[in-house]
């Protein structure tokens, strides 16, 4: 009894095809793979039209719901807004169309364009205003040498928790294990609480080689202190900037 029809791998082509051309005849052929004969006579066919086994031709019956022009718009769609969910591309996608997309057929359609969700990018907030300010900054300094570079003073700030890192922790557990010590993070109320760090680092200023640079009591010294020294105030230093985040 031949089987019910179904689509034949390119391996199963390649062995009919051998098979007739090891001299066998159709018949044989049929009876021996279980195959309709009048696929084995097309396979036989197309290899002696086309030369090759694989089939790669255009299939009848629905036509996919997705094509590129659909999914050249949900590129539209998505660069639009990047931080959007899936459900709302989906009911902007499908907005005019006769046949509604499903969310999941958006979501593989977004993967095949090589779209993933991921968490953005942490960067400072500028402004158009601020980013004018540091592009004039850079162009003022762009001929700068490394000894000018050496007389600059650089300072930053920034928070530690007391409790826990900041950001998102992830561990490596089996479902059983969400109770494990080793799989838990530790909370308490309001945070913990945290500590914010000020420094300034500096490679050279104007003293002499071998000089000191100026004593400075660092305990507990706060931004408005460290620019009220006399110590700093009598240093050489580069013309002052405004801050480029006011």
């Amino acid at each position: 009894m031949m089987t019910a029809r179904r689509e034949l791998t390119d391996f199963e082509r390649g062995m009919l095809v051998g098979a007739r051309r090891m001299g066998h005849a159709i018949s044989e052929i049929v009876r021996e793979f279980n195959i309709p004969r009048s696929t084995v006579s097309r396979v036989c066919r197309e290899y002696e039209i086309s030369g090759i086994t694989s089939h790669h031709g255009q299939r009848s019956g629905r036509p996919p719901a997705f094509n590129d022009r659909d999914r050249r718009r949900l590129q539209r769609v998505v660069n639009s807004n990047t931080q959007a969910t899936v459900r709302q591309i989906t009911a902007e996608i499908n907005v005019g169309r006769t046949r509604d997309l499903s969310v999941r057929t958006v979501r593989r359609n977004l993967a095949f364009l090589g779209y993933s969700s991921r968490r953005p990018t942490r960067v400072p907030l500028l402004t158009e205003r601020h980013r004018l300010q540091r592009l004039s900054w850079a162009r003022e300094h762009i001929g700068w040498s490394l000894d000018e570079w050496k007389t600059v003073a650089w300072s930053n700030e920034s928070r530690f928790q007391l409790v826990r890192a900041d950001g998102r922790v992830r561990v490596w557990r089996r479902p059983h294990e969400a109770m494990d010590s080793n799989c838990q993070q530790g909370t308490v109320q309001a945070g913990g609480g945290s500590v914010m760090v000020w420094a300034v680092c500096f490679r050279a200023w104007t003293w002499s080689s071998g000089a000191t640079g100026p004593n400075i009591d660092w305990k507990c010294l706060r931004s408005a202190t460290w620019r009220s020294l006399a110590a700093i105030h009598g240093l050489h230093v580069p013309k002052q900037r405004r801050d480029f985040y006011r």
